[in-house]
């Protein structure tokens, strides 16, 4: 019994030392710690909230802290909103922390429109008193204005100017007799689900120094190179004259869809200039079609960088298809050819004219054409470097040695000195869009023989 009586007074002391509660460090010399010394935000655009921002308060001492008050400096006029510990507030008293413990405060950002196009600066700071001192935090973000679009037509000729940029929810549509002119410089980004849908005509007029960027409206460092996040842009079968010149279309499902023939000689689609990456299913995928390419760089697609299905005309030069896939796991070729529709009722001819290109990545076939019908198919492949088993090609080409590209897990794309690739291209004329051939996707000179691919060997080291 003595036993017995002795370990239940034990037991009793211990859950008293266990139960007891932390007294207060009310010194001025304790400490909190924060997991940021600022809270940064990149662009947002107005009437839009910014994604979360989190800063996380630590306390390290032995014994609890006690926030007297935390809040935004700005109170109920700041545009940023507070959540702390889930209670949404500008400003809340008397926050415990125990000792050896944290906190979470989530941060977003709404910013009013204002008269400025270009971005502004906006901030505020959060205040947190304790142990008759304050710290703070500063929060900073860029806003920017926009022309807002949510499920438009397009009835009449229109411009999109370098103003501000386009944001566009739902499906933005150009009627069959009408023309959308983008002027160089001019952004264009896409809401989930939304997408450029082209019945008529666009003309995307960037230039080497005023790119034009199609992506989507989360312009987060997250979501910087993110696939899947819009629809795409469709060249729907009765549009023509389509034209992108130094265009960045980045982040779709798919970045460009291109539906049937031309309904006059003219290409349904000039590319030139253009950088198409980090897309789901595919950079470009058409049908049927006619598309006319210099001078691309196409890169980081989850299936294709171009897939092509029921025949067509496509003719490619001094470009780049770069089959390299980090974050997306891909098995089939990245160029792919079909004269079979997708649901292999019918067979069209192919009509390919491939010269001084860069056909390359990951997987050990990167071209690969299927060929159906038993008529004479029209495939002209000349001083490219092929990675590939295709074994019906020309021989006038470079197949299976390593083009040696600089850093393609950064996205550099550019091949080294000793690159099997330079002085191989031949030289080109095509008419009238062979003035997109004269220089390379920076700027410089081409000269011939070429460096084959979008990029010339004199470009800067």
């Amino acid at each position: 019994m003595k036993v017995f009586g002795l370990l239940t007074i034990c037991s009793f002391l211990f859950l008293i030392a266990c139960n007891k509660e932390q007294s207060f460090d009310n010194s001025p010399s304790a400490r909190l710690n924060f997991s940021t010394d600022t809270l940064f935000f990149d662009t947002v655009f107005t009437e839009q909230g910014s994604t979360m921002r989190t800063l996380k308060i630590f306390n390290y001492n032995k014994q609890k802290i006690r926030i007297n008050e935390l809040k935004l400096a700005g109170l109920g006029s700041s545009s940023f909103k507070m959540n702390v510990n889930g209670v949404s507030t500008d400003k809340l008293a008397n926050i415990e922390i125990d000792g050896n413990d944290s906190i979470y405060v989530f941060v977003k950002v709404f910013i009013d429109p204002n008269a400025q196009n270009s971005t502004f600066l906006v901030e505020d700071s959060i205040l947190i008193n304790f142990n008759q001192k304050t710290q703070k935090i500063p929060l900073v973000a860029y806003g920017q204005n926009a022309v807002y679009i949510k499920s438009e037509q397009i009835t009449s000729n229109t411009t999109f100017t370098k103003d501000k940029p386009y944001l566009i929810f739902g499906n933005l549509v150009v009627d069959k007799d009408a023309t959308l002119t983008i002027d160089g410089g001019a952004k264009v980004y896409f809401h989930k689900k939304s997408k450029l849908t082209v019945n008529g005509t666009l003309q995307a007029n960037g230039t080497l120094t005023d790119s034009i960027v199609f992506a989507s409206d989360r312009t987060e460092r997250i979501y910087r190179d993110e696939p899947g996040q819009w629809e795409g842009i469709y060249l729907n079968p009765s549009s023509k004259d389509s034209h992108f010149n130094y265009c960045i279309i980045k982040n779709a499902i798919t970045g460009v869809y291109v539906d049937s023939l031309s309904n006059n000689s003219n290409p349904k689609l000039l590319l030139t200039n253009t950088i198409i990456k980090n897309h789901q299913i595919a950079g470009i995928l058409a049908y049927r079609t006619h598309i006319t390419g210099i001078n691309n760089l196409l890169f980081n697609c989850g299936k294709y960088l171009l897939g092509v299905f029921n025949g067509g005309n496509y003719q490619f030069y001094q470009s780049t298809f770069a089959g390299y896939n980090p974050n997306m796991s891909r098995t089939d070729a990245s160029v792919y050819f079909s004269d079979k529709n997708s649901s292999n009722t019918s067979s069209y001819l192919l009509d390919i004219d491939f010269r001084n290109n860069i056909i390359w990545g990951n997987n050990r076939n990167e071209l690969e054409i299927i060929k159906e019908t038993t008529q004479p198919h029209t495939i002209n492949f000349e001083r490219n470097v092929l990675k590939t088993t295709e074994s019906t090609i020309s021989q006038d080409n470079i197949f299976n040695i390593d083009p040696i590209f600089r850093n393609p897990r950064f996205s550099d794309f550019r091949v080294n000195e000793f690159s099997v690739a330079n002085d191989y291209g031949k030289s080109i004329f095509i008419g009238l869009p062979s003035i997109f051939i004269d220089t390379d996707l920076q700027g410089y000179s081409r000269v011939f023989p070429s460096t084959v691919g979008c990029y010339e060997k004199k470009a800067e080291p």
